[in-house]
């Protein structure tokens, strides 16, 4: 399941892409698989391992590369280990809302994209994000949770102040937005709840058959009520 659409973000076979705050791999997944090559980072030790195992897989299986094309390391997204103009892409999927400091981190993601290069981060949407909130105090008030609710606006000004110029947005996930309603309401842990396990298996029926109905309902969705926010950044030459 993307969030960031590869095409917006200008992605090429060859280019080097970061995928900051990786957790399962799914972005630098299919970025490998588009023939880039890919550095996964993010802080958890388990999510370095886990996606460290998928693509040796994926190298075994002959969808990559076996040499160098993808590697996954443990970072801090505040004190990127890279030099200056390291990349050719940049992604940030849902990993700035759990950053306390992240301006700092923006300022690493600008600092890493070469000039003339490209970045997209993705976060909660602030309206579907804001009733989640409002349902349940343990849907963010964990270790490692949310810290913050972002408006367009002012995800827009902390890039801008990094130096990045703003060239486009989009909402994606529509038809999660309703199921996390769903969760915070009864309970989120309650994930074998009826109607939860239900929406659950809708939602898997969508990621892997992509039925007309359900992609006919995520272009109605998405604008209204999709649960991300992808904005698109590129670094000026």
């Amino acid at each position: 399941m993307l969030t960031v659409d590869y095409d917006r973000l200008g992605l090429r076979s060859g280019e080097r892409l970061l995928d900051l705050g990786c957790g399962g791999g799914r972005h630098a997944f299919e970025a490998a698989r588009r023939g880039a090559q890919v550095v996964a980072l993010d802080a958890g030790a388990s999510e370095i391992d886990q996606v460290r195992a998928v693509l040796a897989a994926m190298a075994q299986a002959g969808e990559i590369a076996a040499a160098g094309q993808a590697a996954a390391l443990r970072g801090d997204a505040r004190r990127l280990p890279f030099a200056d103009g390291s990349f050719d892409r940049v992604i940030a999927a849902e990993v700035l809302e759990h950053i306390p400091e992240d301006t700092a981190a923006m300022a690493e993601l600008a600092r890493v994209l070469r000039p003339g290069g490209t970045l997209a981060v993705t976060v909660p949407r602030f309206g579907p994000e804001l009733v989640n909130w409002s349902l349940s105090t343990r849907y963010h008030d964990v270790p490692g949770g949310h810290v913050r609710i972002y408006r367009r606006s002012v995800l827009g000004r902390r890039l801008r102040g990094t130096g990045l110029r703003l060239v486009g947005c989009h909402h994606a996930h529509g038809l999660h937005s309703p199921y996390w309603w769903l969760k915070c309401l009864v309970g989120v842990d309650r994930d074998q709840q009826p109607l939860v396990a239900a929406y659950h298996r809708l939602l898997v029926w969508d990621i892997t058959r992509r039925p007309w109905v359900t992609r006919a309902a995520g272009v109605v969705l998405d604008p209204l009520i999709g649960k991300s926010m992808v904005l698109y950044a590129e670094k000026p030459a």
